[in-house]
């Protein structure tokens, strides 16, 4: 099955250990998304990808990339086709994996099993939310798009009122924006964006004391760490890429916070799930504005994202 242009890229993220100020990383080469045309593109990786259909007032958007999940967890040949104990496999393994959907299709797969598809045939999907909420479906180029629309125009679950782009093969929950009117127009965003993962994060905006640490935890601080609160720079929106067994995070280029940021789960107030749990082992690169983790449970991690428990994102002082 063609599945189009994409090929499985390595997630590989910062390649060096430690955190001091003395440490190289490595990073690998990546695509240049300094400059990003407004119009869809499916040779992009999912979240680049994604931007063009995502509206500008939305502030928040995740990405799950599917295909990109079932070749890491060993079952890149599955499709809507395969036989429906090793599909099931493929949903019981995604469980404990890095991805921040199980699948939006899923719930209604009873339903589009008279349409003969359902969320074996998506490809990779998209949510966003804040001052838009919607999502995006990807479905692969041979997925039955006349069954999809019969589907859509039913009022199947999630696909009631939806829009589908049978030339894109997309199922959008309304219209796309504009060009101009969408996250590819937003320079800051396109710059988040770019690497391959399991599955991506992406914020608008840094994160309340109160949501990362708790309600009235910044008023027990004790001088050093409000000390390395009010050491941060302004922070407008960060990423997140996780892989099989590595994480990047995103701030923007030339954070001469970077390191800061790296150490703040160590001085600030515990969170649970911890977030050595999550992510361990940090390194941090200033000029680019990435820190790298060692992914330790991707299920932490995904939990730690869901309730925004993310030192290296608070809003400085």
């Amino acid at each position: 099955m063609n599945r189009g242009v994409r090929w499985l890229v390595p997630f590989v993220a910062l390649l060096a250990a430690g955190c001091s100020e003395s440490d190289e990383p490595v990073y690998p080469e990546e695509p240049d998304t300094s400059v990003m045309s407004t119009e869809y593109d499916p040779t992009l990786e999912p979240a680049a990808a994604a931007l063009p259909l995502v509206p500008a007032d939305a502030t928040t958007l995740e990405v799950t990339d599917f295909d990109q999940l079932r070749l890491t967890l060993g079952f890149g040949s599955l499709d809507h086709d395969s036989p429906a104990p090793e599909r099931a496999r493929f949903w019981r393994a995604l469980s404990g994996a890095a991805s921040l959907s199980t699948g939006l299709l899923r719930p209604v797969a009873d339903e589009l099993a008279t349409y003969d598809f359902g969320q074996d045939d998506v490809a990779w999907e998209a949510t966003y939310a804040g001052g838009a909420d919607g999502w995006v479906l990807a479905f692969h180029e041979d997925a039955p798009l006349a069954a999809i629309q019969r589907a859509i125009r039913d009022g199947v679950g999630p696909l009631a009122g939806a829009v589908l782009d049978t030339d894109r093969a997309l199922v959008t929950s309304a219209p796309p924006p504009e060009g101009e009117d969408s996250w590819a127009a937003i320079e800051e965003v396109v710059g988040l964006v770019g690497q391959e993962a399991n599955t991506t994060y992406v914020e608008r905006s840094c994160l309340a004391f109160d949501t990362v640490f708790g309600e009235g935890m910044e008023e027990q601080l004790a001088e050093a760490p409000r000390a390395a609160l009010k050491s941060l720079d302004p922070l407008e929106g960060f990423a997140i890429a996780l892989g099989t067994d590595l994480a990047t995070v995103r701030l923007g280029e030339s954070r001469s916070d970077a390191f800061d940021r790296l150490r703040l789960a160590e001085v600030m107030p515990a969170i649970r799930p911890e977030f050595g749990a999550g992510f361990a082992r940090g390194v941090a690169d200033p000029s680019t504005g990435r820190l790298g983790y060692d992914l330790q449970r991707p299920t932490a991690a995904v939990e730690l994202i869901r309730d925004q428990h993310l030192p290296f994102a608070v809003c400085g002082d």
